[in-house]
């Protein structure tokens, strides 16, 4: 795939497990249990009342003091991609027009975007109380809302809402002038848009790009869909910091967490202009589906042995040269047991004895933010040759031969494939080789 290298130089996160790299990394080797009792709505009446928050975020700590206004049109989902990728930045050192005390480090017509999303969530008590204006007799008005119930929303109300908003900030805030686009694949977005941000800086369409994912589902609605799906863990509520059990033998379904990772991708040759070293070089990537997957009520992973299979080979590697395993682990039975499968079509007999770990014991599952996330920590595993042990794993399920620990193990690390999958049938996975010093 490759005409110019693609190289990770910074690496952004937010997630219940730590904001930044440092807080974290440390999170997830240390093995902690960042879940907690849901404090972002009322969860009262809910089967799962556990949830994976992020503590303090504000995306005005991070704009430009001409900006904050700019923060009242963004929804939360939008506030986690500008707080990462503000991170990823500063992580990679390089200069963007958020900082008006320097010049650009980047050309902005060489500074591209790619950011997966999810379908955001509307806040309940805006629209609400817009809604509450076209009830007549108790009940709702259809035409009484399309004629002037509507106009008691804000006139920005939909900026908040739109899946692109999250790379549309993002780009006016660093000056980012190159491509630009929105993935929104749920749980894989991260990947894809991370792969096609690498395939710009190989076709020389950009130096240097910002990609991941970010989500924040953890709302009413959110909540109430996956409810809804059968997906969430209720076993725990009097325990919520155990209730994600990814591959476990005691899973029982997911919990719902708020996430972001951004990656800054940069030419391989840039980066060792400025005496960069990078975390990783982005090797190869592979993607699947599986139309099985539309019936949302049986498990599927989207052919995800497929996308791995097919990362591997871009690689230009076999499957006996990967050395870490980053899988995604949603905690839900029926996927864990498809999943786990999946990878075992891929490394047959070998599969224990390749290190793995998932850390959604930790974050919960962050949807279209998910594999932006699972991709740093496969990045930081790479830079520290160091396996995070699986939060909340304790014996393995039925059948399930993927080499998952409850320690930190230090290992050799030239190849690492991160995977994921989404509710729908769709799967991706990224390869992310060892940077030679």
């Amino acid at each position: 795939m490759v005409d110019r290298r693609a190289v990770i130089t910074g690496l952004g996160v937010a997630s219940a497990a730590g904001t930044g790299t440092e807080e974290f990394w440390a999170a997830l080797i240390e093995g902690r249990k960042c879940l907690a009792a849901n404090s972002i709505f009322d969860p009262a009446g809910f089967p799962c009342r556990a949830a994976g928050q992020i503590e303090g975020l504000s995306a005005r700590k991070v704009v430009p003091k001409s900006y904050r206004k700019a923060v009242k049109v963004m929804a939360r989902d939008i506030e986690v991609a500008v707080v990462a990728a503000d991170l990823a930045f500063k992580d990679a050192g390089i200069t963007t027009r958020a900082d008006a005390e320097n010049e650009m480090s980047v050309e902005p017509g060489r500074l591209g975007c790619n950011v997966g999303a999810g379908l955001i969530c509307c806040e309940l008590d805006e629209l609400g109380l817009a809604a509450k204006t076209s009830v007549t007799d108790g009940k709702f008005d259809l035409g009484t809302w399309g004629h002037s119930g509507m106009t008691n929303l804000t006139p920005l109300w939909l900026l908040k809402y739109l899946p692109n908003m999250l790379s549309c900030h993002i780009t006016i805030i660093h000056g980012a002038e190159g491509p630009s686009n929105c993935i929104t694949c749920g749980a894989t977005s991260g990947i894809l848009s991370a792969a096609e941000a690498a395939r710009w800086i190989a076709r020389n369409a950009a130096d240097v790009a910002v990609a991941g994912g970010a989500e924040a589902k953890l709302t009413p609605l959110g909540v109430l869909r996956q409810s809804l799906l059968g997906r969430l863990a209720t076993d725990s509520n009097d325990r919520p910091e155990s209730a994600c059990r990814p591959f476990d033998a005691t899973h029982a379904g997911t919990v719902m967490g708020e996430g972001g990772g951004l990656l800054i991708i940069e030419d391989a040759d840039r980066a060792k202009a400025r005496g960069i070293h990078a975390y990783a070089e982005i090797a190869g990537f592979g993607a699947a589906c599986d139309p099985n997957g539309i019936n949302v009520t049986e498990p599927n992973c989207g052919s995800l042995d497929l996308a791995v299979s097919k990362a591997i080979a871009d690689a230009g590697i076999t499957p006996g040269d990967i050395d870490l395993i980053v899988a995604q682990g949603t905690g839900v039975p029926g996927e864990d047991r498809c999943e786990a499968e999946a990878w075992e079509k891929v490394f047959g007999d070998d599969l224990p004895d390749i290190p793995a770990m998932a850390i959604t014991g930790a974050t919960g599952s962050m949807f279209a933010g998910q594999s932006g996330v699972t991709l740093v920590a496969g990045a930081l595993a790479i830079w520290n040759q160091t396996v995070a042990p699986t939060v909340n794993f304790s014996s393995p399920d039925e059948g399930c031969r993927l080499s998952l620990g409850g320690e930190r193990r230090k290992c050799d690390i030239n190849y690492a494939v991160v995977g994921a999958f989404s509710v729908g049938g769709q799967s991706a996975a990224c390869v992310l080789k060892r940077c030679e010093s």
